[in-house]
């Protein structure tokens, strides 16, 4: 008795157009959500990311941070009353992080706040919890 020899594999079954038309739909369904889940994780991550970065806040030159924590938690000033400007400052920020709204007021050689440049020494008064700000309102005649 000799052994059959095997022959190729037989056809696959013709598929449906209904069929084919459902599995795409089914590929494309799971392809959505998986790119849904990455998006909201991205953009969850993005929150907290940003969250963090608000209550913590990091000085330019104290990459830990530990400086500025400090300061806030003492009530003394963040800047000393002389100050330099560094990369990327502005008066704005200047003004924030020090917290004196009043930096071109009190610099007369200051003409015009968009040419701080690195170097830049100006003068900074803080309003401490000692000093309160006067509120002028106007009089309508």
């Amino acid at each position: 008795m000799a052994a059959a020899v095997p022959g190729p594999p037989p056809p696959p079954p013709p598929s449906s157009p209904k069929a084919t038309k459902q599995r795409e739909i089914r590929r494309m369904k799971s392809i959505a959500d998986a790119a849904s889940l990455y998006c909201s994780i991205a953009i969850a991550t993005v929150i907290i990311l940003r969250a963090v970065r608000e209550a913590y806040p990091l000085d330019i030159g104290d990459p830990s941070g530990l400086k500025a924590a400090r300061q806030k938690q003492s009530g003394e000033p963040a800047c000393d009353e002389i100050y330099v400007v560094g990369e990327g400052e502005t008066l704005h920020s200047i003004s924030d992080k020090c917290g004196d709204p009043f930096i071109v007021e009190q610099n007369p050689h200051i003409h015009d706040p968009d040419d701080v440049v690195p170097g830049f020494v100006i003068k900074i008064s803080p309003i401490s919890k000692n000093r309160k700000l006067l509120r002028v309102d106007r009089l309508t005649l």
